[in-house]
């Protein structure tokens, strides 16, 4: 993929003193009078690009028209209000979005697979606080009415503005007694708004505790001033030796064989374990009204918390793992029927872990590095017995499924061949849109140019499944995130609640459990009008009541 300045590189402008060290001392002194001859505030403009990835363009084509799975990231938190003062939020903002260069990115699609990534490369650091600033606005709105507006009001993001930042607060009563009050912190909302095609939940939260190091910091502005000037340098200067944008996924996952036997060999591993996808059930849902996405919570105070990861180490599991055969259970309490038929539940891959060493070195985390897998549970209760161990031999069959996805020879290549599959898709479907909106009849395809890529496997390796492979519901698992999120580094602020998710399309559905501050925190984003009101409410209730149960 072209991942290169679009013209010719700027000239060196900073290096960093560890780099002095190692050169001799007259080419020292020729790069100090060449540094010394620029004007910093006045570098030539230039641009930096590449083509979408196959995971990528499998987020941005269906999010054009209503911005479907495009992420917000809401944080609540307790501050000294001089603290996220509007000039010093603009300038952390600035600085964050030079950092991560897809931040401030904007896509220009000029066909269905020529999708790119443009990145202006800014004049000064002026041109980067005033492009922060534009994509930076403060609200007088609660948590829930941010997060509303969010998901169910005219779309946020779009092809020029691919991250947004708000920041929400309401007045602090005066105290009745009449005087100060004692603490001069104050609450305030932070809802952080992202593209799914730059980046996932990872990069999400890695990028919180990235902003709020530096909200929490004794940095004055002068001082974050100076650090948005050398941040301006230092992207000039790696702009003039390596690519700007980082990487997709593909690209930096590790290169596999060339052959035609591999790539046959690649494409029949994963149709069969496409196979393996057996599920009989879903949520009733219906149609005709428009789309709208609630998110109810639930949380465990920190002594309850401790009890239900106290007990999942005890039976081997972990948190994740055990909400999955909670999903199951709740929906056997819900729906007694089609027992003979599993459960199926879909989930996001982490793909980090499998990025090669040298590519792990980029200088940003933010691209999207996710494929999917399933889980596969029993659909029934047992007539007799204790329910408890029926539910924690389901947790250790779940923790065996996903250890097995995370851990196959072969998740490479598997990963490869579902964003293949899914970017093609997308393609497909995003073409079939756009004629149907324009009028037009789309007329059949050409066959695409023979290849091993895009050659059918044969039924008589791989014969058509009949079986039903219908997913119940979707589960995000984002783990411990007190592990990501550094408290102690920034005491000046104290977080205390967090929620995300994406905006939907008609008749989504996404559970969310993660553990924040020491409590344990699960909620549901759904589409209210897209399902069966009674049935929802009702496996919602049995979702909490068996983590009572059983946790």
């Amino acid at each position: 993929m072209d991942n290169s300045p679009s013209s010719s590189p700027c000239l060196l402008s900073y290096l960093p003193d560890i780099a002095f060290n190692t050169l001799p001392r007259e080419q020292v002194a020729g790069i100090e009078t060449m540094v010394n001859a620029l004007d910093l505030n006045n570098v030539d403009g230039t641009q930096s690009e590449r083509t979408l990835g196959d995971t990528e363009a499998s987020y941005y084509l269906p999010s054009r028209e209503s911005g479907v799975n495009d992420m917000y990231l809401h944080l609540g938190f307790n501050a000294c209000p001089k603290l996220v003062a509007h000039s010093r939020m603009s300038l952390i903002w600035s600085i964050l979005r030079v950092r991560h260069p897809l931040l401030a990115a904007r896509v220009e699609m000029n066909a269905y697979a020529d999708i790119r990534f443009v990145c202006d490369h800014p004049r000064s650091p002026e041109d980067i606080l005033q492009s922060a600033q534009k994509n930076l606005e403060f609200r007088s709105q609660t948590k829930d009415e941010l997060i509303d507006s969010y998901l169910n009001g005219e779309r946020t993001l779009s092809n020029k503005r691919l991250s947004y930042l708000i920041l929400s607060s309401r007045p602090t009563p005066a105290p009745q007694n009449g005087t100060e009050s004692e603490s001069p912190e104050q609450n305030f909302d932070l809802l952080i708004c992202a593209a799914h095609w730059i980046g996932d939940g990872m990069a999400l939260h890695t990028f919180a505790n990235e902003f709020f190091g530096l909200l929490g910091s004794c940095l004055d502005e002068a001082e974050l001033r100076v650090l948005l000037e050398q941040e301006f340098k230092r992207l000039h200067l790696d702009s003039a030796k390596s690519p700007l944008l980082p990487n997709s996924v593909e690209d930096q996952l590790p290169l596999l064989p060339q052959s035609k036997f591999f790539k046959a060999a690649s494409k029949i591993d994963f149709k069969l374990n496409q196979r393996k996808l057996l599920g009989g059930h879903s949520l009733p849902r219906k149609s005709g009204q428009p789309r709208r996405t609630i998110v109810p919570t639930a949380s465990f105070d920190p002594a309850r918390t401790k009890t239900i990861l106290q007990s999942c180490k005890a039976n081997g599991v972990s948190i994740s793992s055990a909400l999955f055969a909670i999903c199951s259970i709740a929906w056997a309490r819900t729906r007694k029927q089609n027992w003979e038929l599993p459960v199926m539940m879909y989930t996001a891959l982490n793909l980090r872990p499998n990025i090669r060493a040298e590519k792990a070195l980029s200088n940003s985390y933010w691209f999207i590095a996710i494929s999917y897998f399933n889980v596969v549970l029993p659909a029934f209760l047992p007539q007799s017995g204790d329910i408890s161990s029926t539910f924690w031999h389901r947790a250790r069959s779940a923790k065996k499924q996903c250890a097995d996805v995370a851990k196959h020879p072969l998740i490479v290549s598997r990963s490869i061949e579902m964003a293949r599959e899914r970017g093609t898709r997308a393609r497909t479907w995003a073409k079939e849109d756009d004629d149907k909106a324009a009028g037009v009849v789309s007329p059949t395809p050409p066959p695409p140019s023979p290849s091993v890529e895009n050659t059918p496997v044969p039924e008589s390796l791989v014969p058509p499944s009949k079986a039903p492979s219908t997913a119940l519901i979707g589960l995000s698992l984002l783990g411990n995130l007190d592990g990501i999120y550094k408290h102690a580094e920034f005491p000046r602020i104290k977080l205390h609640t967090l929620t995300t998710g994406s905006r939907q399309r008609s008749g989504g559905m996404l559970l969310f459990g993660y553990t924040f501050v020491g409590k344990l925190w699960v909620s549901l984003g759904y589409d209210e009008n897209g399902f069966d009101k009674e049935v929802i409410n009702q496996y919602w209730s049995n979702v909490l009541s068996a983590i009572d149960d059983l946790l």
